[in-house]
């Protein structure tokens, strides 16, 4: 059973509020290639698609959804973006069906830090580069960790990074404006968890070298994530 989606707060504004989608820049995958079809099950469309693969096409496998209620970190700031906390919880008004084509995300261990240099890819639709084209086809690309000694160097992203987030990239592919709330997915152990939620890059451009893509830390926010689902759970279940 699915119920909840894990998303930045940007993103989950412009979905909550419609007048605010237009404030925000488009973002979108730069470099990378097309995944394999329903590679990254949990991925998910603005419009709440589930099963996706090529936007504006239904080949079947889609689930459409809406959202009955959205959860924004208390301690985030619309205002100041560096300061952190950019993550949200949408709660879907009916069961997700989990099947091949769509399947749970998993979420890392409370506080794990990723070493640097560890095997992540970014997902998401769109500019394959700033101020290029959008993709119709779900695309992915290699964006291995930095760990915050390097992020934070004065030379990088200095005190605008904080413990919170996690970067990744900061060469020839990253995210880019409107892409928010896509996900960072790492591979550990074995497996791919969800490590990060995409909240921002350089207003240099997408893939400023020294400026990695930005996340929200998933690790740092399992408690609350949490948290959030036992509170709605009490008032309503999953």
């Amino acid at each position: 059973m699915l119920r909840f989606f894990l998303l930045s707060a940007l993103a989950a504004l412009a979905l909550a509020e419609p007048k605010y989608i237009e404030q925000i820049p488009r973002t979108r995958v730069v470099g990378g290639e097309v995944s394999q079809p329903n590679a990254w099950p949990w991925q998910r469309t603005w419009r709440v698609v589930l099963g996706d693969h090529v936007l504006n096409t239904i080949d079947g496998r889609e689930q459409f959804k809406t959202v009955s209620q959205v959860y924004i970190h208390p301690n985030w700031n619309r205002n100041d973006l560096a300061a952190g906390y950019d993550i949200a919880l949408l709660r879907l008004s009916s069961d997700a069906t989990l099947n091949s084509y769509v399947k749970l995300a998993t979420l890392p261990p409370s506080g794990q830090i990723l070493p640097n240099n560890n095997l992540c890819y970014i997902t998401g639709w769109g500019l394959t580069s700033s101020g290029g084209y959008l993709s119709a086809q779900l695309k992915q690309a290699y964006l291995p960790s930095v760990n915050f000694q390097t992020c934070s160097r004065s030379d990088w992203w200095a005190s605008i990074v904080k413990t919170t987030m996690v970067c990744a990239g900061g060469g020839g592919n990253s995210g880019c404006q409107g892409d928010s709330g896509g996900p960072l997915n790492c591979r550990v152990g074995g497996r791919y968890s969800v490590h990060g939620v995409t909240s921002f890059v350089s207003s240099l451009g997408c893939n400023t070298i020294r400026k990695p893509t930005v996340f929200t830390r998933v690790s740092g926010f399992v408690g609350w994530i949490q948290g959030v689902k036992v509170r709605t759970s009490c008032v309503g279940g999953l």
